[in-house]
Formats: structure tokens, C-alpha cells, sequence
């Protein structure tokens, strides 16, 4: 499991260390303004690409092992081009779409869509490194592919931006589908599930459990990225364009709680035992706080001189005050993820549904508060105090329904012991 961890890990630090140098990269070509719209742009694909959740997130884990797998991919696959149409209209109605932009949002989010979809059949068939292969193309492609786009191509603007993404996800997805194949060729040499309810049976149940998940998903998207369109609107896309340098340098420390959470989810939703399931969240929570602070404690501690006399220019000055704002918010928002998978992975949606939603509506109190008089670094604090709440609602519920002691939530010499042990047996091997 300890290889599957670190297998994934570094999968996604080989992914975020080219994405990071993108971020230096697309702030000196694309300029704060560009930057700007650029992640105003991402920030809408990626709503709709939570919205689409509802067929082709975690639903599909939870029931291709229940279900034939042709049963549950159909679905998923109508619905990234369906739910995608259908969330840029409620968005253009609402005035969330970028003016300008809604064909792109639309073809980016049905792209990000059918690589989920793949990726999540890997995930439940337990291969991980198939799943981590994905995950390499997705980032390597797009840093290459907007390199030529941006300094051979010439085409330095958001546009080129915008076709390094198409052009990466394509990939991503008819990589994941090659790499799908060795699984449907093998299937007639495994049991495949007994269980064949009517379609339609199947899509209702498939539904329900992706609605919850969705929910979730989106209120958690929204939480995250609200604030970029709260923010814009009241001083424009240059203000935007600093709050993601900072918010997006603060993230990459993400890639930790996500590989984690990607193993733990698997390991929760492919047992029924309760005990089991509490003991392996507990241990992956430990894990992923421990290794969250001393990350985010260190990047804390860059001089704003070197962001804007060599990563940026000096127009992102002011980009620590966001990192600094963001950092509590980016450790606790990171140990609620494995809390929140374990919700989804013993079927309790509901309760990280939620805790998303309450994290939510406390960015929106606190947003509206502080935005107006703080600006950036308003924005910022009160993403913290949002992912905060979100983990307390999480702790709350996960200590009252598992009977947990506050003591096991700390991390104890036995925990530093198994994983010594575990990378003891490694190197034996």
C-alpha cells in the first residue's frame, strides 16, 4: 500500500513541478491581466467539470464493481457532453460564464470530463500505476505543448493558453483509453458482477449517489474558486491574475493529500468492514497533516523578491500576503480531504455534501466581509476561515459516528513505527 502511496506521490510531484514552472511561465507571457482571465476561464471549466460529477466522478468507482462495467461508462459518457451544455447555460444565466468564452469553457470541461471518466475506471480496478501514467501525460503534455504553443508558435496570448489545454487533454484521454484496453480484453477471464438491474434502474441509482457527490464536489470547487469571481468583479482581471499566482503556489502542496486521498478512497470503498475503514482513514489523515505543515511552512518561508525579481515580474508584488493568508486554510482544507473520502467511500455522501456546503456559505460571510475592505489578502483569509469550518464540521461528524477519541487523531510512535516498517520491508524486498 506504502508503494502505491509513494508511486502516486510522485506521480503527481513530477506533474506539479512542471505546472509550477508553467505558472512562472504563463505569468511572464500571459501578464497579470492574462494570467487573470486565463484562471477565470480554468475556474469555470473546472465548475462544470464538478457539476458533470454527477456521472462521471466517484459514482463510477463505487459502482463498477457492483454493476457491469458497460452499464455504468454509457452514462457517464452521454452526460459529458449533456451535463457540460447544460451547466454553461445555468451559468450564463447566472453570470458566472466568461463573456467570450463560453464554446471554450464547454470544450475544456468535456475534455476534463472523459479523462475523469477514465481515470476513475482505473481507479476502481486498483491500477494505480495506470492511473498515475494519466496523471504524467496530462501535466508533461501540456507543459511541452504550450512551450512550442508560446515560443515557437509565437502565439503568446491567452488563446494559445486555451489550446495547450485542449491539446494535453486530448491526449490524456486517448492515452487513458489505451491503457483502458489490457482490462476490457482480460475481462472475460474474471467474474464479472451478477448483479443486472434494468438500465435505467442502474442510471436512477447511479444518480443518486453521483447527485450527493456532486454536490459536494461543486460546493468544494465553489469554496476554492468563488472568490475569483466575487474578486474580479470588483477590481478586474489583474487582481484575479495575482490571487491565482498565489492561490496556485499554495496548492501544490495539494498533491499530497490528493494521492493520498485517491489510495484511501480506494482502500475504504473496496472493504465492508467499519473497523477497517476507521483505522485506514485515521492512519492516511495522520499521514497527510504531518507531511501538509512542514511543506507549507517552508514556502512560507520564499522572499517575495524572488516571486517578483525572478518568477514573476514585479507586478505580482504583494503575492506573499496571498500565500501567507492561504497557508492555514491549505493544510486544513488538505487533512479534511481524506475525511471527506471516507464519507464518499462508505456511501455517507451526504455528510461531506455538508460540510462543502457549510464550507461554502462561510466563504461567502466572510468573503463579503472582507473582500470589499482587504481585497486580496481579504479574499485569501477568508478562503482559510471556509476550508477551517470544513474541517471541524468533517472532525465532528467522523469522531461522534466511528466513536474516535481525540488522542487517536494525533500521531503516536506507533504510526512512525508502522511506517518505518513499511519502508523497512521495502528496502528488504
Amino acid at each position: 500500500m506504502l508503494k502505491k502511496v509513494l508511486g502516486t506521490i510522485a506521480a503527481r510531484y513530477a506533474t506539479a513541478a512542471l505546472n509550477l514552472a508553467l505558472i512562472f511561465i504563463n505569468g511572464k507571457t500571459l501578464g497579470l491581466h492574462g494570467m487573470g482571465q486565463a484562471g477565470v476561464i480554468y475556474a469555470s471549466a473546472n465548475i462544470v467539470f464538478l457539476f458533470n460529477g454527477v456521472f462521471c466522478g466517484n459514482t463510477i468507482v463505487y459502482h463498477m464493481n457492483r454493476y457491469p462495467l458497460r452499464h455504468v461508462v454509457w452514462p457517464a459518457y452521454v452526460w459529458a457532453f449533456a451535463g457540460s451544455v447544460a451547466a454553461c447555460g445555468v451559468m450564463a444565466l447566472t453570470g458566472l460564464l466568461p463573456a467570450g468564452f463560453g464554446a471554450e469553457v464547454c470544450g475544456l470541461a468535456t475534455l476534463l470530463s472523459l479523462v475523469g471518466i477514465h481515470s476513475r475506471i482505473l481507479l476502481g480496478k486498483g491500477r494505480i500505476g495506470a492511473f498515475n501514467t494519466t496523471l504524467v501525460i496530462q501535466g508533461s503534455s501540456l507543459f511541452l505543448i504550450l512551450l512550442y504553443i508560446y515560443y515557437i508558435a509565437g502565439k503568446q496570448d491567452v488563446e494559445g493558453y486555451l489550446w495547450g489545454m485542449y491539446l494535453s487533454n486530448a491526449l490524456a484521454w486517448l492515452a487513458s483509453l489505451l491503457l483502458l484496453c489490457p482490462s476490457c480484453i482480460r475481462r472475460g477471464k474474471k467474474p464479472q458482477p451478477v448483479c443486472h438491474p434494468p438500465f435505467f434502474r442502474l442510471v436512477g441509482k447511479m444518480f443518486s449517489y453521483g447527485l450527493w457527490s456532486s454536490v459536494d464536489n461543486l460546493m468544494e470547487g465553489l469554496t476554492a474558486r468563488l472568490n475569483y469571481f466575487l474578486l474580479q468583479r470588483l477590481s478586474g482581471y489583474g487582481q484575479v491574475g495575482l490571487l491565482d499566482a498565489g492561490t496556485r503556489i499554495s496548492e501544490s502542496v495539494w498533491h499530497i493529500n490528493r494521492s493520498i486521498s485517491a489510495i484511501s478512497y480506494s482502500q475504504v470503498a473496496r472493504t465492508s468492514d467499519p473497523e477497517m475503514q476507521r483505522q485506514q482513514t485515521l492512519r492516511f489523515f495522520k499521514w497527510t497533516y504531518c507531511a501538509l505543515i512542514p511543506v507549507t511552512i517552508l514556502i512560507l518561508l520564499i522572499p517575495e523578491r524572488i516571486y517578483t525579481d525572478y518568477l514573476f515580474t514585479a507586478e505580482f508584488r504583494g503575492i506573499r500576503k496571498v500565500i501567507g493568508g492561504l497557508s492555514v486554510g491549505i493544510v486544513m482544507f488538505g487533512a479534511n480531504n481524506i475525511l471527506s473520502h471516507y464519507f464518499i467511500g462508505t456511501g455517507k455522501v451526504k455528510y461531506s455534501a455538508a460540510c462543502s456546503c457549510t464550507g461554502l456559505l462561510t466563504l461567502l460571510i466572510s468573503g463579503s466581509l472582507l473582500i470589499p475592505v482587504y481585497g486580496i489578502p481579504g479574499s485569501a483569509v477568508s478562503t482559510s476561515i471556509a476550508f477551517s469550518t470544513m474541517l471541524l464540521f468533517s472532525l465532528t461528524v467522523f469522531v461522534r459516528q466511528t466513536h474516535t477519541s481525540l488522542r487517536e487523531l494525533l500521531p503516536s510512535g506507533e504510526d512512525f513505527a508502522k511506517l518505518r516498517n513499511c519502508f523497512h520491508f521495502r528496502k528488504i524486498r
